[in-house]
């Protein structure tokens, strides 16, 4: 017989095992049929912190949640609907985070005494009624894939690590996913290794009809197409995006792009992608150290090239004296901080937001900078091409301020009208008519910036170093009256950035809230699916998300002052509240989380309940 179809509008799966059993393949791949499906999508990769946990254990445990709509969405979804686990420890991870009624699929190949040990179990869970809240598929995965795939003349070992595409074509059935486009992939992954690319074809089709024929499953699901704005989309990382829109940036401005990288979690990809476009202009280095990561990318924006450094938290710290340098030699340079938890070398597979009062003052003497933030992986290509634009315009260093949530995960991604994206004008310097004496430090009246005058140009030889500048000159100077009259006209150089950038976008529909929930960078998806579900409550209340960092919006302060309560919720411990509260002297609200995960929507719905019902009983 065959199951019954229910439609549902979304769906949240997480694939859980270990770091070795291909979670995180499987989870890319689902989410790939499901965005050439149509559906919308957020997905939340979650790696091991070690790069060799012991196998078994809860510490190397690897997941991949996804979620799926057939309507807009915002998160990957606070709590899975279905959970698979390949292992006690997958199971014991992630089983606290399950709805009552979420569906379990586990393989019960390794709920041995030995692995229910090392996962912390006395006894098997699938034994007695500790499972009793779930609807419990317990299947012996590995070994239906191993004789499965038996005829290939695989290993043991080789063939049960296709257990992954069995588990791939189990759910694709259950959800009415096609498998075509992985059995595409896998032949090109496996081109060179025939019988591997056989036995994992044949795992996912096994996996597939055994949905299809078993009993097991009395019904299946699907969850429609999204209905999305006419275009051309793919599925997209925060890291990719990032990338692109950095490459973008190099072909608006008409610059050779020059990244100076040393790999970091969760930052190496971006040095990965750029490297595969050299036929773009780019150039893509992978320096001994993160000193000599900046201290190249600097030199090569001194050159006249878009120059790019990339890294996380702990890189920034190292940084830190270049950047100051970048500050004083007022040449353009993006600095991409991929936030993980920290301090020190911390968290490096878990995200936080904790990067900013660093990136506002994280260096020596006064060396402002601005600074921007994306708010979700696709908006990783504008933010990325913001920063160049920013940074070219006003000559100065700016940050870029991702974080690991935004890096690894996806989301379907619009492709933008190239023809339509604004030209970023490097506008050089040129030599002085009639001979006279070059000034490297002269300024352009609107934005404060001065000349770029790459060596090597006849007419414009200057000066240049580490110590004070002479104004208009550039020579060196220990003037106490220049020294305070440069640094004033370094802040007011990064000030006037906020004549450039677009008016705040306060999300208000009917203007009668009295509570503005203001957020930045990756909360936004949380925020945003946390407002909706308040207002389809019946409540009112306010929404305001903020792209530029350093320097805040001309009218925040108006839009602070216009509503009686103002909330900030942040993956730190306050740094954009204690900010606001600095700058505009408001009470801001603190809402915050540093356990390394996004917030989730419905947390962040209650608590932003508690200050709606404050302010009524304040109100009465």
């Amino acid at each position: 017989m065959s199951a019954r179809v229910t439609e549902l509008d979304r769906v949240v799966i997480r694939f859980a095992g270990d770091s070795g059993d291909g979670m995180q393949l499987v989870g890319d791949r689902f989410t790939q049929e499901a965005a050439v499906f149509g559906n919308d999508l957020s997905t939340l990769p979650n790696f091991p912190a070690e790069i060799r946990a012991p196998q078994g254990t809860i510490p190397g445990v690897s997941s991949f949640q996804l979620h799926f709509a057939d309507h807009d969405i915002l998160t990957p979804g606070d709590r899975p609907d279905v959970l698979v686990a390949m292992n006690p420890a997958a199971l014991r991870a992630n089983i606290g985070d399950l709805r009552p009624g979420a569906t379990v699929v586990v393989d019960t190949h390794d709920f041995t005494a030995r692995n229910l040990a090392k996962a912390g179990y006395e006894a098997s869970p699938l034994d007695d009624d500790s499972l009793a809240d779930f609807a419990v598929h317990a299947l012996d995965l590995t070994g239906m894939t191993v004789e499965a795939v038996k005829s290939f003349g695989l290993s043991r070992k080789d063939a049960a690590r296709a257990k992954n595409m069995f588990a791939l074509g189990l759910l694709s059935w259950l959800y009415g996913r096609e498998v075509d486009g992985t059995v595409a992939y896998l032949g090109g992954k496996f081109a060179k290794k025939p019988a591997i690319r056989d036995a994992n074809v044949t795992a996912l089709r096994a996996g597939w009809n055994f949905g299809e024929t078993t009993e097991t499953f009395a019904v299946s699901y699907r969850v429609k197409p999204a209905a999305v704005a006419p275009g051309r989309y793919r599925n997209i990382t925060g890291n990719t995006a990032l990338s692109y829109g950095l490459l973008a940036a190099g072909r608006l401005s008409g610059l050779p792009v020059f990244l100076g990288a040393y790999p970091i979690t969760p930052a190496s990809d971006i040095l990965h992608e750029l490297s595969r476009h050299k036929n773009f202009g780019v150039t893509a280095f992978q320096a001994e150290d993160e000193i000599a990561a900046i201290g190249a990318a600097l030199g090569a924006s001194y050159a006249g090239h878009l120059g790019v450094t990339t890294t996380s938290g702990p890189g920034v710290a190292l940084k830190a004296e270049t950047i100051g340098l970048a500050v004083m030699l007022e040449v353009p340079l993006v600095i991409v901080d991929v936030q993980r938890g920290g301090p020190s070398t911390g968290l490096p597979t878990k995200t936080e937001q904790a990067d900013l009062l660093q990136a506002m003052y994280g260096r020596n003497g006064e060396a402002p900078l601005p600074v921007v933030a994306p708010r979700s992986p696709a908006d990783c290509f504008d933010a990325a091409v913001e920063a160049a634009r920013i940074a070219v315009t006003h000559r100065t260093p700016v940050m870029l301020l991702s974080d690991g949530y935004l890096a690894n995960g996806s989301e379907p991604w619009r492709l933008p009208d190239v023809a339509a994206l604004p030209r970023i004008e490097p506008g050089f310097a040129t030599p002085p008519d009639g001979g006279g004496s070059f000034l490297p430090y002269a300024r352009d009246p609107e934005t404060l910036a001065r000349p770029w005058a790459p060596p090597g140009v006849a007419g414009l030889e200057h000066r240049i170093g580490g110590i004070e500048k002479k104004d208009g000159t550039g020579d060196i100077s220990y003037d106490p009256d220049n020294h305070d009259h440069m640094v004033r006209t370094r802040q007011a150089k990064v000030d006037a950035v906020a004549r450039s950038i677009p008016a705040l976008d306060v999300d208000d529909p009917d203007g009668r809230a009295r509570v503005l929930v203001i957020g930045w960078g990756s909360t936004y998806g949380p925020i945003g699916a946390a407002v909706r579900r308040l207002r389809r409550r019946g409540l009112d209340i306010a929404q305001a998300h903020l792209r530029h960092l350093n320097p805040f919006p001309a009218e925040l302060g108006d839009v602070l002052a216009a509503y009686e309560r103002v909330v900030c919720p942040e993956m730190n411990l306050g740094q954009l509240a204690t900010l606001l509260r600095d700058r505009y002297l408001v009470d801001v609200r603190r809402l915050t989380t540093v356990r390394g995960m996004p917030f989730g929507a419905e947390q962040l719905e209650q608590e932003l309940l508690t200050h709606i019902d404050e302010i009524s009983q304040e109100a009465s």
